[in-house]
């Protein structure tokens, strides 16, 4: 790859996602261009399209696929519609980033990671946390040994219903078919991939999901627990109908502790010999900037991209070990 070139990129898909926390990064990025956007309703495509001054828009992902002048494309669709456009993309040997989480099981992600390593084309996940400075302050304490040897992360993660939950109204995010965990597929393997990039590889892994409301096919409620390969154990609970809004993650050390929420912009604490700091430090305006930034860094061979098929791939495998024991709805 060329570090001095301009990639054209095709976005599948123009979503909420897309408005505001990643297709601009995509347009801003220097060397690169949104060029072309896709949804199957042509006139909301177009109209994306002239919002965000985009020169070409399609309702049939094929088209822009296969588009001479595009070179990469981003899939920014629901999960369970990821592995087809992905596997396109990859036989029409393009450069792709897909959103998170990277396919509804693991087994979808080896096929889609199996296709672009046949193709030696670089295939990117949009686990973008990896790439934030608030996470990368909690990854240089915990690099320059601040707390000691880290013996144990736990988070707790809970939100209420929302108006479509209670109106029973459709969302694909609590749809078993596309997200058999429901939010915590979601939102959960945010959280998940980011522990695996501060911590290490997950050795082990195990839950039990259950559907306690009754309010959707999807689980509304998750228990896991996990070990990385360097003796760090974890523990995480999710809970999807709870009373009030709680994202806590707190990692353990022999020496110390740093306590930090993976989705809210709360300050990152750094608890050592009675001392305390406390850091606040905020997202950028586009979240999935430094993500982005990142990409282009990788296709110019400056660095490797911390957040590709590989890496999202272990993700997934540990989100289905800890779905494995699901439990079936006991309320309807």
């Amino acid at each position: 790859m060329k570090a001095n070139r301009t990639y054209k990129w095709g976005m599948i898909g123009c979503g909420s996602v897309t408005e505001l926390k990643s297709g601009p990064a995509y347009q801003k990025t220097e060397g690169f261009e949104l060029f072309a956007v896709m949804r199957r309703d042509i006139a909301k495509a177009e109209d994306y399209a002239k919002r965000h001054q985009v020169p070409l828009f399609y309702n049939d992902a094929d088209a822009l696929i296969n588009h001479p002048e595009i070179d990469a494309i981003y899939i920014a669709t629901p999960p369970d519609s990821h592995e087809y456009y992905a596997l396109k993309v990859a036989e029409a040997g393009k450069i792709c980033c897909i959103e998170k989480p990277m396919a509804p099981s693991y087994e979808a992600c080896v096929r889609i990671n199996a296709a672009f390593e046949e193709k030696n084309v670089p295939l990117f996940v949009a686990y973008y946390r990896r790439s934030l400075p608030r996470f990368l302050q909690v990854k240089e304490w915990i690099d320059q040994n601040e707390i000691g040897t880290i013996r144990h992360i736990h988070w707790h993660f809970a939100k209420p219903t929302n108006d479509m939950d209670t109106s029973r109204s459709y969302n694909w995010r609590t749809d078993a078919e596309i997200a058999p965990g429901g939010y915590f597929d979601d939102l959960a393997s945010h959280g998940l991939d980011l522990f695996v990039y501060l911590l290490g590889t997950v050795t082990s892994a195990k839950g039990t999901a259950e559907n306690r409301l009754g309010l959707y096919t999807a689980k509304d409620i998750v228990k896991g627990q996990w070990q990385h390969d360097s003796g760090v154990t974890g523990y995480g609970s999710w809970d999807f109908g709870a009373d009030q809004r709680e994202d806590v993650v707190k990692i353990y050390g022999n020496e110390g502790n740093i306590t930090f929420s993976v989705f809210g912009e709360c300050p990152l604490v750094l608890e050592r010999d009675e001392n305390t700091i406390s850091q606040t430090i905020e997202n950028p305006e586009h979240v999935q900037w430094y993500h982005v930034q990142n990409i282009k860094a990788h296709l110019s061979g400056v660095k490797t991209h911390p957040s590709l098929g590989e890496t999202a791939m272990h993700t997934a495998w540990i989100m289905d070990r800890i779905l494995e024991n699901k439990i079936e709805v006991i309320n309807n």
